[in-house]
């Protein structure tokens, strides 16, 4: 099979997984078939791809070229694989937590649930396939419009608002600084390709390219960082398996995976490594770290803990690109996967818990892994990957962080990390402690409360098992991520 083929492949089959459950939407037991069948198909691809792909002799698939030297275009590079391998592994995993959760939960409107699922997952794969600024610019603004319907899916006034915000700024930010960024790009180099070392080196003052690198980190809102992070807590109305979705999946990484791509393939890592905006960017980055860690610690709502980890880990992988350092790539690349087996573990818990036992608040789980033992193990499990504690897989991005740190000898980011690891504990691994060996207020609180659903709980002992696989054997995804150099 042809690599242009497996391109095509990679892109049609959402679009034919989103057409099949619109077929059968009077058809649950089907229609939900189709989202599984589609999802381990491409995954096959991906996987088909990841092993007969040489990027010593890259291949490029034009689709259009509407303008000389303008084309949307496809071409896969080391860093894009890491990105569509954990989305293609997580949307079939996505899928089936969703069965057992909105037929739990009584969601209406599950045929377009899963149709905006499917396509979102398009826009992804589109993202991470892009072979030049232009395609991925497009693609990012597909992914925006093609997941409101899921951020506005309760259809409450509440839900409507986080619609209005999810897009306002996503889009604001995109169109103002990104667009922009993109179009002094073209100016500057003739090109919008995407360049191993990049593109910009030469082409004008540091001063300008400092410039243009905040707008393209401002412009990438998706990533969340502060001040531009409102919309992801704002987007928590939604339905759980969405909220997976944007902090695991395909959303928020496509965010930190644009800015790590512009980072490496436009400007980079040594061009990086001289512009001071980049060293402030950091402070940024590491600003936002600090700041929503402790923005979390004080959040009752488990979801809106969660959705402030989520902005503080994202600044992990903004701040490892902004380090213009080797190890700063490498970690943050790393890091792309095992946050998404570790976030989308914990919000498939929170998810679980909600179905469950109808609780949404932190202060409401004491004495809840009684009831719930394998839900609260795997949220005890997610959450010691994200303090990168071994043996769990995130410990192998968070050491590379710090080594990044000190290649960059920038000692306040190696506190900021240091500070961010104790923080996690206190607000994220004291919720299973809590409901492991906390008394609960109420003696009856365990009438009628048991697991999640079965495909539900399947999902998350999948993506816990991620967690762990990572750590022993994390050479396939080493090896991946150092080819991402020059």
């Amino acid at each position: 099979m042809s690599i242009e083929l497996l391109y095509i492949l990679i892109l049609i089959i959402p679009l034919i997984t989103a057409v099949g459950v619109l077929l059968c939407h009077n058809k649950p037991d089907i229609r939900e078939t189709v989202t599984i069948i589609g999802g381990i198909s491409l995954l096959f691809v991906v996987a088909n791809l990841a092993l007969t792909y040489d990027f010593k002799e890259p291949v490029t698939l034009t689709l259009l070229e509407p303008f000389a030297g303008l084309s949307l275009a496809l071409r896969l590079e080391p860093l894009g694989l890491v990105f569509a391998l954990v989305a293609g592994f997580l949307w079939p995993v996505t899928s089936l937590y969703a069965i057992g959760y909105m037929r739990a939960h009584h969601e209406q409107n599950q045929t377009r649930f899963y149709t905006a699922f499917a396509i979102s997952i398009f826009a992804t794969m589109a993202i991470a396939l892009s072979a030049n600024l232009l395609t991925l610019f497009l693609a990012y603004e597909m992914l925006t419009l093609f997941t409101l319907p899921l951020v506005t899916h309760a259809g409450t006034d509440a839900a409507r608002r986080a619609g209005w915000t999810y897009l306002g700024i996503l889009m604001t930010t995109s169109i103002g600084f990104l667009l922009l960024a993109i179009i002094w790009t073209w100016s500057l180099t003739g090109t919008l390709e995407f360049t191993s070392g990049g593109i910009l080196a030469g082409k004008a003052e540091p001063a300008i390219l400092g410039g243009l690198l905040v707008l393209f980190v401002f412009g990438t809102g998706k990533a969340a960082l502060m001040p531009f992070h409102r919309w992801l807590p704002a987007a928590m109305v939604a339905p759980t398996p969405v909220s997976a979705l944007l902090h695991a999946v395909a959303v928020v990484k496509a965010g930190v995976f644009t800015i790590m791509k512009v980072a490496v393939y436009i400007f980079g890592i040594d061009l990086i490594g001289e512009l001071d905006s980049a060293y402030w960017l950091s402070m940024l980055a590491g600003f936002t770290i600090i700041s929503a860690s402790i923005i979390a610690m004080n959040k009752d709502n488990l979801k809106a803990r969660l959705a402030y980890s989520t902005i503080s880990q994202l600044s992990y992988i903004i701040l490892a690109a902004m380090l213009g350092v080797a190890s700063g790539v490498m970690a943050g690349s790393l890091h792309i996967a095992m946050h998404a087996f570790a976030k989308i573990t914990l919000f498939f818990c929170a998810g679980a818990i909600l179905v469950s036992a109808h609780k949404t608040k932190v202060s409401e789980l004491d004495g809840i892994g009684r009831t719930m033992p394998i839900t609260m193990l795997a949220f005890l499990l997610a959450s010691l990957s994200i303090v990168g504690l071994p043996p769990l897989g995130g410990s192998w991005s968070k050491w590379l962080l710090l080594q990044a740190t000190m290649d960059a000898h920038n000692m306040v980011l190696l506190m900021v990390l240091l500070i961010s690891s104790l923080l996690n504990l206190f607000y994220l691994v004291g919720i299973p402690l809590r409901a492991f060996f906390a008394k609960p207020v109420d003696p009856n609180y365990s009438l009628g409360i048991k697991e999640a659903p079965t495909f539900s709980l399947i999902a998350i002992l999948i993506t816990t098992a991620g967690c762990l696989v990572f750590f022993f054997l994390v050479n396939p995804a080493w090896n991946l991520v150092e080819q991402i150099l020059p």
